[in-house]
Formats: C-alpha cells, structure tokens, sequence
C-alpha cells in the first residue's frame, strides 16, 4: 500500500505492508527518537505529533497517517532546545530513555496553552513513565521555564 506523508517538513511516498505500525515506519524512515517501551500505550516513549497533536505510534497503523503531517522530535530540536536545559537542570535528565515522550507532549502543550497551570501540566505528562525521577524534574523544569519566559 502506497502512502504519502509530510514527515519532519519533508513529504515522503513508501509503499508499506498494511499492517505497519506507525513507529515501525517512522524509525526505518531515521526517526529513531521514537522509542519502543511497553507496546501497550503505556509508557509514552513512542509520542509523536500527528496534525500537530500528540499520538502513540506505536498503536497507530502507518496507513493512518497516509495525507497527514508526522513531526519527531528530529524535526522539532529547535523548538526543544528551548525548554530542554531547563529539565536538565532539575536532574530529570538522568537516563534520558523518557525524554523524547515528555520533550513531545510538552511541545503539544505549550502549543495548546502556552500558560498551562500545574494540573495542566501534569495532565499532559501523564502518559509518559519514568522510572528514574517520576514527574517531578519535568514539572519542575518546565515550571521553571514558563517562569523565566514570562519574566522577559
């Protein structure tokens, strides 16, 4: 089956076999940012924008996608990098096997509500695990970002 995408800003045609999984396509396309972790859509490693909005790839057929835009956090590094350093200072960086998930769906939110409250925040970063420091690192370098840039 023939598909045509928008991936990271560039369109792509492959043909695939129909029951190709989103993550599947995206990592032997070189997105290899988009982790395998539980297989169940639990874990949130797998995030990935869809039409701008957050999804779990690896419980998406790739067909699904088949006219649509794909962002991976290969596309997004430099809207990532805002916010990343300030995760990294609060020690949540410690293995970084979560991060790709977290950077994604906190892309997603600031999108959506560039002045989220704290149950906002945690809302968004629910799907994701992180068996090193939990949320708190995250919710704390986020907040610590949104406090900065509203400061400017």
């Amino acid at each position: 089956m023939l598909i045509t995408l928008i991936l990271n800003g560039k369109k792509i045609s492959r043909d695939i076999a129909c029951d190709m999984l989103l993550i599947d396509f995206l990592r032997e396309n070189g997105c290899l940012s988009v982790k395998r972790g539980c297989e169940t859509s639990n874990c949130g490693l797998c995030t990935v924008l869809m039409d701008d909005k957050p999804v779990l790839s690896c419980s998406v057929l790739a067909v699904r996608a088949d006219g649509r835009k794909v962002d991976t956090l290969e596309g997004l590094q430099d809207e990532a990098r805002e916010f990343t350093e300030f995760i990294a200072d609060q020690g949540a960086e410690q293995c970084g096997f979560c991060n790709p998930g977290f950077i994604m769906n906190t892309i997603a939110l600031l999108r959506d509500n560039p002045s989220p409250s704290e149950d906002e925040i945690k809302e968004y970063l629910a799907g994701n695990l992180c068996r090193c420091s939990g949320y708190e690192g995250q919710l704390r370098g986020i907040q610590e970002f949104l406090k900065r840039k509203n400061s400017k």
